[in-house]
């Protein structure tokens, strides 16, 4: 997102507490009975009473251990269908491109390479994120650079935690979801209210390569899954339900006359 993810730290930790990619959601949704069915038959028999509960429990886990495998293997393919980079290129200073930059929209190529240059495009990141208004989060290709890369702070500039998530990919989301008022950098002055997942559990590199399997929860939950979304070539106006989307469309469009005025003649999408 660069979120932002609201007009500042202070006022969005005090809005009261959205949705997952459309891949996330497929992976999520039950699959058919007989599957689980006839796995549970291999483990059944306790005493009747007892069979009941520990078998609910045992199918809800089975449930989501088939659910988090069916998202692995979809991701897989994703990942295969996706270029890989095996060096990393931009131009210093780097800063904030603005929607509807196509670089926005472009696929984002897997890091194959896990160097200095690394390090230095995620320290440049954490810079530019920070120098923003209020940025918690900011993704490589709202730089202009198109991998798979993301930085974030869940407490902004002053918070001690700092997260570099290279090739991330979504594990599994909770059902549970919340509404709240989103910014963006490549956004600039522009909020409404995203729906998404409370908890997300990923997969990911850090920056020297090594996996890393995390779950965030609330806040950072809400960051990621901005974040990843960019990674996707999604939008957060892109979640919005069509009240909140009606709220900002003078902005977008306004966005939208500013980059072709600045760029005759290159093709972007637009919001309708």
């Amino acid at each position: 997102m660069a979120p932002v993810l609201g007009r500042s730290l202070h006022s969005l930790q005090q809005v009261q507490p959205g949705t997952g990619s459309t891949q996330v959601q497929q992976a999520q949704q039950p699959l058919q009975p007989h599957w689980t069915d006839a796995l549970l038959q291999r483990n059944l028999p306790l005493t009747l009473a007892r069979g009941r509960t520990r078998t609910g429990a045992r199918k809800n886990r089975l449930l989501l251990e088939l659910a988090e495998t069916h998202a692995e293997s979809a991701a897989d393919k994703e990942d295969a269908a996706t270029p890989v980079a095996e060096s990393l290129e931009w131009e210093s200073p780097l800063s904030i491109i603005r929607y509807p930059d196509p670089r926005l929209r472009a696929v984002n190529a897997r890091i194959g390479v896990f160097d200095e240059r690394l390090k230095q495009l995620a320290a440049e990141m954490f810079d530019v994120m920070y120098n923003g208004d209020d940025g918690v989060g900011l993704a490589a290709p709202q730089v202009g650079v198109n991998v798979r890369l993301m930085v974030f702070n869940p407490e902004g500039k002053d918070g001690k935690e700092e997260y570099i998530l290279v090739n991330p990919r979504i594990v599994s989301v909770n059902k549970g979801t919340d509404v709240m008022e989103e910014g963006c950098l490549s956004f600039p002055k522009t909020f409404a209210d995203v729906e998404r997942p409370t908890t997300v559990k990923i997969k990911a590199q850090d920056v020297n390569g090594k996996k890393v399997s995390l779950t965030f929860r609330g806040w950072p939950a809400r960051i990621f899954q901005h974040e990843y979304d960019h990674l996707q070539g999604t939008l957060f106006h892109d979640r919005m339900q069509p009240e909140a989307l009606a709220s900002i469309k003078p902005k977008l469009k306004q966005l939208e006359t500013d980059f072709m005025q600045k760029h005759p003649g290159v093709q972007i999408r637009t919001v309708d």
